[in-house]
């Protein structure tokens, strides 16, 4: 799943195609928005908040400059295509956004999610609701230890999970950083140091996101299979103490519980039958 890093890294590319462009027609394959034209509008870049795309557009034909919100969740995706060139068969029926540019270019938003399109000064109340995220400049680090500790009895992962205290997390993040915290994923996240917590999570999303070579590489060696410490190993074990790696399955349809590793002897504390008591809190998106 694209975390915080993944579209930090997706507005980059992004703004290295786009940016400076000009669309010449449109088309929202998405009800709420079927009827919007962005013609005659310039792309002038792209800006993220946790795990949520912001393009913005300049005003048009005395309309005012415009972003557009997407959200990529489990399987969302852009492409641009140079001229005469086609997406897939397969990939055209899950398409919910086309843009044609100015240099004969097409840019597909594929399966995106939670479309929407707001003047740019009101593009706050599209993500208002999330917790501070490292990518940014605004980027608080008291406001994250703050918000996390809110609900002191949640599990460290579900807690990591929740985009309403620290945006930009995802499961691989939250698995692999309640192992180098030296805890059970279920552990309370009011008994470990949140504060250190908050610096390691901060550290290591910005390294993913702005090193070559270190994207979502939690161990320090970029080869796959060696790159987790516990996240996906369940058949090879920790690769810390080489014991065997646990994994519990993800409750359907709950969000604060995804799937989860763990190393039961680097990690001890609860389990996962303790888990899902603040399950309410934790907002993923």
């Amino acid at each position: 799943m694209p975390e915080g890093d993944s579209v930090w890294k997706l507005a980059r590319r992004l703004d290295r195609q786009l940016v400076g462009h000009t669309v010449v027609r449109s088309d929202f394959r998405t009800p709420a928005l079927a009827t919007r034209d962005l013609s005659g509008r310039q792309v002038l870049g792209h800006d993220t908040h946790g795990k949520h795309l912001l393009t913005r557009l300049s005003g048009a034909g005395g309309s005012p400059a415009a972003t557009l919100h997407s959200h990529l969740r489990m399987d969302g995706s852009w492409s641009t295509l140079a001229p005469g060139k086609r997406l897939p068969g397969k990939v055209v029926p899950h398409v919910r956004l086309v843009l044609g540019l100015d240099d004969g270019r097409t840019v597909h938003g594929i399966r995106l999610h939670d479309l929407a399109l707001v003047p740019t000064d009101r593009e706050h109340d599209l993500v208002s609701h999330l917790g501070p995220d490292p990518l940014r400049e605004d980027w608080d680090a008291d406001e994250a230890v703050r918000r996390l500790l809110a609900s002191p009895t949640t599990p460290l992962v579900s807690a990591l999970l929740d985009q309403r205290a620290m945006a930009g997390l995802g499961n691989l993040w939250a698995n692999e950083l309640a192992f180098l915290t030296g805890v059970s994923p279920w552990t309370p996240i009011g008994e470990v140091d949140v504060t250190r917590l908050v610096e390691r999570a901060a550290t290591m999303l910005r390294h993913s996101a702005t090193v070559p070579g270190a994207y979502q590489v939690t161990t320090g060696s970029p080869v796959k299979g060696d790159d987790h410490w516990v996240t996906g190993r369940q058949r090879q074990g920790c690769r810390r103490c080489r014991g065997p790696v646990s994994v519990q399955a993800e409750v359907p349809g709950d969000s604060a519980n995804r799937r989860t590793w763990w190393c039961p002897a680097c990690q001890p504390g609860p389990g996962p039958e303790t888990r899902g008591r603040d399950r309410a809190r934790t907002q993923t998106w």
